[in-house]
């Protein structure tokens, strides 16, 4: 099983610090040929795992995939659900947590005490990522190379006529994201729609996930959700990264 072994080293590869590589730069982080290298590369590439940009090449989204069975190993919703339902009474509102999944975010865990009109999001549901409050802090969570693939991709659809679609605007609500902690979005995903969202870190201070708080622009205006609800969103967000780390095989391949 070498050329797996070399294929998983060629992944491995990537990193924030190389996150665009070149063929020479994998080669040698691989510690193998550079002709075996672009063997590698050309069969991720054709199975949808990396993308090439010039000279660079770039990891897919698709290699989420990889990492999908271990988080399904470990029932992210069933860990994250008792604090989801919490939240959701403690506010009468609904609370989620979500993954960025190309140019989407998926919800992978929900609770709610009312029917948001106009949505109902449940385990599994996508929506754009440059018009929810998730989404804008998953972005913000990205390196510079993966976010600007972002843009050059992502079809900036307006939903509502509040949506924000330039993306230079976009830009700037995700450099904001990234220095305040938070994104906040009213009426952007649908009409009567607002919501708040804060990362979930890993142990290594890397966004993988965000969790939100939504709740009817009707009854609930943006400024006052931030005000509101803020703390509470840090607070469960630290639980829940705290939750991950207990478990076992997270904690070993963190010492690893």
């Amino acid at each position: 099983m070498g050329g797996l072994a070399k294929g998983i080293a060629v992944i491995r590869a990537f990193s924030r610090e190389h996150p665009a590589p070149t063929l020479s730069d994998i080669a040698r982080s691989a510690a193998i040929p550079a002709a075996t290298a672009r063997r590698c590369l050309l069969t991720l590439e054709d199975l949808g795992y990396v993308t090439r940009h010039g000279r660079s090449f770039l990891l897919r989204p698709k290699v989420l995939e990889l990492g999908a069975a271990y988080l399904d190993s470990m029932d992210i919703e069933h860990l994250t659900q008792t604090h989801l339902e919490d939240l959701a009474r403690k506010t009468g509102d609904s609370a989620a947590m979500s993954v960025l999944d190309g140019n989407d975010i998926v919800y992978v865990a929900r609770a709610s005490v009312r029917t948001l009109l106009r949505l109902e999001a449940h385990v599994g549901s996508r929506f754009p990522a440059h018009a929810t409050s998730m989404g804008r802090v998953l972005l913000a969570g990205l390196s510079p190379e993966r976010l600007e693939h972002y843009f050059e991709t992502a079809k900036l659809m307006a939903l509502t006529d509040k949506t924000v679609c330039d993306p230079t605007e976009l830009r700037a609500l995700i450099d904001e994201c990234r220095h305040s902690g938070y994104a906040a979005v009213a009426d952007e995903l649908a009409y009567g729609v607002v919501a708040l969202a804060v990362p979930v870190l890993d142990l290594s201070g890397r966004i993988v996930a965000a969790l939100n708080s939504s709740s009817h622009s009707g009854k609930m205006t943006r400024v006052r959700l931030v005000r509101d609800r803020l703390g509470m969103l840090r607070q469960l967000s630290r639980r829940i990264s705290a939750d991950l780390r207990a478990i076992p095989g997270l904690s070993l391949s963190a010492q690893v």
